[in-house]
């Protein structure tokens, strides 16, 4: 029985072709995952990635992801998340710098940008932010991406050297 109803409604979806669109269109939009699943993980990958990139059109050495400096950017964009601050807070990259035993570090931060592709993009179009992320010594790179409560991203990027 289930078998001749789901014929009668293809049958019925054929000779009415907006409605087979219609269909298809809804379970097509049923298998897209919403911009919410978007884990931490993918989105630091986006930074590193893209940033990687822009440096890369730029004639700048790639980054590499290295421990330390990602443990202080995951603290920064937890910190950012949980008192909804975007503030570089005073004496961090001192303290990044003797931490992470490096001669040179960098931070930018952002929130609110859906991907890391576009939190990238929009600090490429801030003298600050470019110039950190295009800094030809800059060696290392750690990300953090945390969403707050409500579901926005925040965004801290940490870069560093020993040379």
């Amino acid at each position: 029985m289930a078998r001749s109803r789901y014929r009668g409604r293809m049958n019925s979806l054929l000779k009415h072709p907006v409605r087979a669109v219609a269909v298809a269109a809804l379970l097509s939009l049923a298998t897209i995952s919403p911009a919410a699943a978007v884990s931490s993980s993918t989105y630091e990958s986006q930074v590193i990635s893209r940033t990687n990139h822009v440096r890369a059109d730029h004639d700048r050495v790639k980054v590499k992801a290295q421990s330390c400096v990602d443990r202080w950017a995951e603290g920064q964009a937890r910190w950012m998340a949980k008192h909804g601050n975007l503030q570089h807070r005073k004496g961090r990259l001192a303290k990044i710098l003797k931490d992470c035993k490096l001669t040179g570090v960098s931070e930018n931060i952002a929130y609110g940008y859906g991907s890391g592709n576009k939190t990238v993009n929009a600090w490429m179009k801030s003298s600050g932010h470019r110039h950190n992320i295009l800094a030809s010594k800059m060696r290392y790179v750690g990300v953090g991406a945390v969403k707050d409560s409500d579901g926005v991203w925040w965004v801290a990027q940490v870069f560093g050297t020993k040379k």
